[in-house]
């Protein structure tokens, strides 16, 4: 089976916009996670935790001309990033075999708030652009026209496994024959009042009143929720016989990949779909358990997606499994974008063999029989292969599965 190589990535995110930065917060344990007062009508002010990037949208000029939402203007730069230290310029490569592979949970939702408050609140024109602009596909569109790309451009929406979706298809198109190179990852803006305050209404959120910055704590035995945040992270992956033949450079491997459904309720999890995903995704890579050295958890810090999460993983690997990092506790849930940045994380680690801390130094829950790794990053001196779990709302599970070249 031919191996798909990462020879290029880039990243916004809440802990850093390019590598160095992202890698001096994610292997010190420093949350990016803040207070945001929410007001909206009807209703007494509150404030929330979020994980907003410092990032300038406005900076960001679209091919197509068209304005750019915020993901998408988050979607280009990580792209254009991932390019550069891929070698990728358009025209460089087969236009007609190379694709472009994305996933977005609520993509366009700041343009569409933005609108509907244009129209309601203060009675002005729509734009003629909002629906280009706000569409799902928007990011897939512009990545296209930014690369040149005439092979396969397609969007995915599955909630918070939408990049980890986005990605494995990719890889599964670079392997079956049908693509040599691929621009994948996901991104998402979700920090318009309105979709804060939709989350906060399912009371999943982390609740006011402590301390934002360890707001959100995975596995704890005093987890109430998680901080909604904000980014993207994009990927050049290409068979190695067509990084070789253009003298292009990588580190890291896909090398497993598998996606599934509960099938059994729209909220709630089932460690044993989670467990069925994980297995299928070893079995892809022809790896066992025990090759696993680090998990890159889903981990929301919600009391019932932690224990199922906690329960598939000692299901699947047993006492003394692989040490286990939950990146959300520092990167806030970037929903349709989380698979993509927790890949990056873990791409770090396997390149560093360093397991990133958990970011939060509350006791884990006695329940767990999990080795979760806190406090400090933790060398990993025979790390070759990791595992990033991607767990959705509507029962979607999406396994990856990554390993060092060498």
């Amino acid at each position: 089976m031919p191996r798909v190589c990462v020879t290029g990535y880039g990243v916004v995110a809440p802990i850093g916009c390019d590598i160095a930065a992202f890698d001096d917060a994610l292997f010190g344990g420093r949350s990016a996670i803040e207070p945001f007062e929410l007001r909206l009508p009807g209703s007494d002010p509150v404030r929330v935790p979020i994980a907003r990037c410092r990032f300038d949208e406005n900076a960001t000029r679209t091919p197509s001309r068209v304005p750019a939402d915020r993901g998408t203007a988050m979607a280009l730069t990580s792209a254009a990033s991932a390019a550069g230290a891929a070698g990728l310029e358009a025209g460089s490569v087969d236009p007609e075999r190379l694709g472009v592979f994305w996933g977005s949970g609520m993509g366009g939702a700041s343009t569409f708030e933005a609108t509907c408050r244009q129209v309601y609140g203060e009675s002005r024109r729509i734009r003629p652009t909002s629906v280009v602009t706000a569409m799902p596909n928007a990011p897939v569109a512009e990545l296209a026209l930014l690369f040149a790309a005439r092979g396969a451009a397609i969007g995915f929406a599955c909630a918070c496994a939408s990049a980890a979706v986005a990605i494995g298809e990719a890889m599964r198109a670079l392997r079956d024959g049908r693509l040599d190179m691929a621009v994948v990852g996901g991104s998402d803006a979700l920090l318009a009042p309105g979709v804060i305050g939709a989350w906060q209404a399912m009371r999943v959120l982390a609740p006011p009143g402590q301390d934002a910055a360890h707001a959100c704590r995975p596995f704890a035995a005093d987890r109430a929720g998680f901080a909604l945040g904000e980014g993207a992270a994009a990927f050049v992956l290409e068979t190695e016989a067509h990084a070789r033949a253009r003298g292009a450079r990588w580190t890291c491997v896909l090398s497993g990949f598998a996606t599934n459904c509960d099938g059994l309720h729209i909220t709630q999890p089932d460690a044993a779909g989670q467990a069925r995903a994980m297995a299928a995704a070893l079995k892809d890579a022809g790896l066992a358990p025990v090759d696993i050295g680090h998990v890159n958890a889903h981990g929301t810090a919600t009391s019932a997606g932690d224990a199922a999460e906690a329960q598939s993983l000692h299901q699947v690997f047993g006492a003394g499994g692989p040490a286990v990092t939950a990146t959300k506790a520092v990167l806030g849930h970037l929903l349709g974008a989380g698979g993509a940045v927790e890949l990056l994380a873990m791409l770090r680690a396997l390149e560093r063999r360093l397991a990133p801390p958990t970011g939060h130094a509350a006791a884990l829950d006695p329940t767990f029989k999990i080795d979760l790794v806190q406090r400090d990053a933790r060398p990993l001196a025979q790390l070759r292969h990791a595992m990033s779990n991607s767990f959705a709302f509507g029962g979607t599970n999406a396994v990856l599965i990554a390993s060092r070249a060498d």
